[in-house]
């Protein structure tokens, strides 16, 4: 994620000259507000009270990345996933996998995406459950993951110490659990392929002699060795945070270390890029032997500020823009042309091209998944490194070419991977729709807006945008209720100042006062005064059912298949059409019920109703009513709720009561089906 670190003591200088040089003092009062119940309901529909107190809003003079800055936070919300009493976590993939760790359905590898967006939530439970879920028990290292990165970054943005040294002792057992991937003769961390999330690399196609590359292939990559020395940095930092001088010595050790050594033999001088070496030997690589070309992989170490601020090592990112290399018409290619076996299909589901679709590969297709971290790299490379590679206008050509991805036509629906030469979705598998294995809103608030958060009290802002009359140029942006140590930020950009009608430039606000104002694009940085961040507030849903099976449990009037009875108590909530979610009825029968049995008294109080509405085969109930069992039958709860909403929550709440069974009758539309997402119940 992104973040600043003072570099050099021209750096800070710098920094602090932009307070005196090109600036003006801030006007007396903030400029208005954006209507965000109206930027809510436009954005989000009947869904739209969810985001309204908790999503800082944003637009700019680019529609489309207004539109793809909404969608992602439409993905977040879908991909939260309530567990009941261990608290939300968030997915990578909306329905469940084979290979996802039960009965929570959880991924270790995109870890970094979740908690680098949700870290800007101003409710911040979502990243706080989700952290301690996986260090919990619920990172079981199936990839690898930049995990305590993460945590770091998100207490740069909250600054709440309590939620980050927590932790602190389940991040050192998982950090030396990976010293089985530590080669200690070499004094670097290798992986799989497959388990670093990155099936069909050159590494791994080449052991097999390129015949194919689904397994095998450890290698000493660029992106273990950045998370490992990421993680490090961070437990070093949050150690400090909790007063632990030893720990904070080992791991500020081992990370500088591991920058030493992955610098001097991961570096490929010939290719003028990070590469891996193979750590294995077969009939067709040797232990140690560098691989033949470059992947986009090697600029992860930019992501975490591993690499030195050497001008030799930014000629890398060359290679990035050149459309010959890894820069592709519609996206970042994940390996050069030249590579002997780009764009080679290997796997398909359902066996043989012919009869089924194509599986990954990273042998040339574009990745949402790695656009992410190299854009991450580039906005700290763009920040403060010395370098003449790559420009601003460089990062929000990318970005729009990132931001062209979430499109099909004009439907957003972001998948795995791509064709890099047209744009069009690679894997054609329904578990691809609306993929949570990327990031967006950190790059539009970290990246082109600026903010870099920061472990001391300060705030900085250094938006990435190309002078005013460049094409990748925006000539004005607002984004406000960002959360930051305590309080609520909000950056206004207005190049002449005719937009928002006021001094033209840059500016900030804090809590709603104008703190800082320059009328250049340009560094600003303010002091700001720590609060204690917001308390968490938990409710518990008891309708949740993780195993299938098990209380509490689901029955319905009809439509009786298991699987369909328990998607309307999974815990998770989404209405995008491209992936069904919940209880559909059968639409024959007017009267429908669907019922939870708890196996034991429950008490309960107000219930949370979801229902998909599609204006064609399925409709939102006319009426419904709530039921609890006595022991011996049905009594209707005096309840009070909401009509019934279409996409989006309608609210039930009742007197205290306590009972085993909860049953909900429903009066359906004429010849309509009902898909009723979820039901939850508190």
């Amino acid at each position: 994620m992104i973040r600043h670190r003072t570099r050099r003591l021209a750096a800070i200088l710098s920094t602090a000259a932009t307070l005196l040089i090109g600036t003006t003092p801030p006007s007396s009062a903030a400029l208005p507000a954006m209507d965000t119940h109206r930027i809510a309901v436009t954005r989000f529909g009947n869904d739209a009270p969810w985001y309204e107190g908790r999503i800082p809003f944003f637009e700019s003079a680019d529609r489309r990345i207004d539109a793809v800055y909404y969608y992602r936070w439409s993905l977040f919300r879908a991909h939260q996933r309530d567990l009941g009493v261990r608290g939300f976590i968030s997915t990578e993939f909306l329905d469940d996998v084979s290979w996802q760790l039960e009965p929570w359905a959880s991924l270790n590898d995109a870890t970094g995406f979740h908690i680098g967006e949700g870290r800007w939530l101003r409710d911040r439970r979502y990243a706080d459950d989700y952290i301690a879920h996986m260090y919990n028990g619920g990172n079981d290292r199936h990839f690898t993951d930049y995990m305590a990165d993460s945590v770091w970054g998100r207490y740069l943005v909250d600054g709440d110490r309590d939620g980050a040294t927590r932790h602190l002792p389940a991040m050192r057992r998982l950090y030396d659990q990976w010293d089985d991937h530590l080669d200690r003769g070499k004094g670097l961390y290798w992986t799989e392929p497959l388990a670093d999330a990155t099936e069909y690399t050159i590494a791994s196609i080449d052991a097999s002699g390129g015949l194919d590359g689904f397994f095998g292939g450890q290698a000493f990559r660029p992106s273990i060795n950045a998370y490992m020395f990421a993680n490090a940095r961070a437990i070093a930092g949050i150690a400090r945070l909790a007063n632990d001088g030893a720990t904070a010595a080992t791991f500020d050790n081992r990370a500088a270390t591991l920058k030493t050594t992955f610098q001097r033999d991961l570096w490929s001088p010939a290719l003028r890029h990070f590469i891996d070496r193979h750590q294995r030997t077969t009939p067709f690589v040797t232990y140690w032997q560098p691989i033949r070309g470059r992947e986009l992989v090697g600029y992860v170490p930019w992501a975490f500020d591993m690499v030195d601020d050497d001008p030799a090592y930014a000629t890398a990112w060359s290679h990035l823009i050149s459309p010959d290399e890894l820069g592709g018409p519609a996206g970042m290619r994940t390996v050069e042309p030249s590579y002997e076996h780009y764009m080679r299909q290997y796997r398909y589901e359902g066996g043989t091209f012919a009869g089924g679709l194509r599986e990954c590969q990273w042998n040339g297709p574009v990745w949402p998944f790695q656009t992410t971290q190299v854009l991450l790299g580039l906005a700290n490379l763009l920040d403060h490194y010395r370098q003449t590679v790559v420009t601003p206008s460089d990062y929000t050509r990318l970005l729009r070419q990132y931001t062209q991805l979430h499109y099909q036509g004009e439907l957003l629906d972001i998948e795995e991977d791509y064709f890099p030469d047209t744009g069009r979705p690679l894997v054609g598998l329904a578990r691809s729709h609306h993929y949570f294995h990327s990031g967006y809103v950190d790059l539009i608030l970290g990246g082109l807006v600026g903010i870099r958060p920061r472990a001391d009290d300060m705030l900085e802002v250094n938006p990435i945008l190309p002078p005013t009359g460049d094409p990748q140029s925006l000539s004005w942006f607002r984004v406000q209720d960002v959360p930051y140590h305590g309080h609520r930020i909000a950056v206004t950009w207005d190049a002449d100042g005719r937009h928002y009608g006021r001094a033209a430039g840059l500016a900030i606000e804090i809590d709603g006062r104008e703190v800082a104002h320059r009328s250049t694009m340009g560094r600003l940085t303010v002091p700001i005064t720590r609060l204690a961040p917001p308390p968490i507030v938990r409710p518990i849903d008891r309708a949740v059912q993780l195993k299938r099976g098990d209380f509490p449990k689901g029955s319905t009037s009809s439509a009786t298949d298991p699987e369909n009875v328990h998607d309307a108590i999974d815990g998770r909530v989404w209405f995008f059409p491209e992936l069904g979610n919940g209880w559909s009825s059968d639409p024959k029968a007017r009267q429908q019920w669907y019922a939870i049995d708890f196996g034991k008294p429950t008490a309960l109080t107000r219930a949370e109703l979801a229902f998909f509405a599609d204006g064609g085969r399925f409709a939102v109930p006319v009426s419904y009513r709530m039921q609890a069992w006595n022991g011996s039958g049905w009594y209707d709860l005096p309840a009070v709720g909401d009509r019934p909403l279409a996409n989006g929550i309608t609210h039930v709440r009742w007197k205290p009561a306590t009972t085993s069974q909860i049953r909900i009758l429903f009066d359906q539309q004429p010849n309509r089906a009902m898909r009723l997402v979820e039901v939850k119940l508190f």
